[in-house]
């Protein structure tokens, strides 16, 4: 029978517990919040600090959710027109949380979103990150969502005009890159109840950039943005906007309903923004601290992360002539009175 060698102090130490060789690093509280916001948008599931807030807002408990989950379901299921559309509950949230748990208003709004996808596939569909347009776009910085939230918990989303080459991409261009990011934030279910703030910045914004647009296209893509995306626009700021660019967002502003007017803000200069926007959540380049440039290269990333998911979406389906006796192919209206007796009290 062998003999251990060891002694008595040896033995000790031999069976005391072993530290990792290499530790890992403690996590930042910017890390702690990236970590707790992806495992939301997998279930859904709001943080416990937000649940009395959507209890109160939005009528949301979890046994209506379910139940309004489950009629949603049943919804696509027994809709003659929908052949392929995801039923995740990440994914159908989006519509209940915008329409406070309206059963009837969120199946109409889910039917105009699989609507507006299918006639406009230049607009909302192929959002590929690794697509040479899309990347450039996204690279150039025209575009970012910002890592950390306003005071009120929004996302915020930082829109650079001058930072769009109009010579280059045309609006098509410009519209897949913001159905991108708007797909990519969607099933954040803080962001489902909380909204959004969106900056505009307009500085370097040219002649050739409004001429991208027709008047017949505002028209559609504001519909669009309005009806048939799930999403709450909380507040919408625009600063430097040049003299000449005045009456094409006057035109745009006035085809929005009275709510989101009222939530649209102009300033002059970028100090008048920082009254209403924290400057520390902003990039660098505006008074923050973290460069444009990094806050791109985390978007990119996730984006990466996230690419077979968007390039899914492009397999729901929806059957638009079976849409005509409804008019949703033309006027994209609500066919809510048919769903009524789905209400919930």
């Amino acid at each position: 029978m062998a003999t251990s060698v060891l002694q008595p102090e040896d033995c000790r130490r031999e069976h005391e517990p072993k530290p990792d060789i290499i530790e890992s690093p403690r996590l930042t509280d910017d890390e702690r919040v990236h970590i707790l916001e992806a495992k939301e948008r997998e279930t859904g599931e709001l943080p416990p600090e937000l649940r009395e807030k959507a209890r109160i807002e939005l009528r949301e408990d979890p046994i209506l959710r379910e139940e309004a989950l489950n009629q949603m379901r049943h919804f696509i299921e027994k809709h003659p027109a929908i052949k392929k559309c995801r039923q995740d509950a990440p994914f159908l949230l989006r519509f209940l949380r915008t329409k406070k748990y309206s059963i009837p208003q969120a199946c109409s709004m889910l039917e105009r979103y699989l609507t507006i996808r299918q006639m406009y596939p230049q607009w909302f569909q192929k959002l590929d990150p690794l697509d040479p347009k899309i990347a450039a776009v996204i690279d150039a910085g025209y575009l970012v969502p910002l890592p950390k939230r306003d005071a009120e918990g929004r996302r915020v989303v930082l829109s650079c005009m001058g930072r769009f080459d109009p010579h280059l991409y045309d609006s098509c261009v410009m519209a897949r890159v913001h159905s991108m990011i708007v797909e990519h934030l969607l099933d954040e279910p803080r962001s489902q109840l909380l909204g959004y703030t969106h900056v505009n910045d307009e500085a370097g914004m040219q002649m050739p950039h409004i001429s991208l647009w027709s008047l017949t296209d505002v028209r559609i893509m504001l519909n669009c943005i309005q009806n048939s995306t799930p999403m709450r626009h909380k507040r919408t700021h625009f600063v430097n906007i040049p003299h000449y660019g005045v009456r094409f967002f006057e035109f745009a502003v006035s085809l929005l309903s009275d709510k989101l007017k009222d939530r649209v803000m102009f300033h002059r200069t970028s100090s008048d923004l920082t009254k209403y926007v924290d400057p520390a959540i902003l990039p660098k380049e505006y008074g923050g601290t973290v460069p444009l440039k990094d806050m791109i290269e985390e978007l990119k990333r996730n984006l990466l992360k996230q690419r077979e998911e968007l390039l899914a979406l492009d397999d729901m389906c929806i059957d638009l002539y079976a849409l005509e006796k409804n008019d949703l192919t033309q006027d994209i209206h609500s066919t809510a009175g048919s769903f009524r007796k789905l209400e919930l009290d």
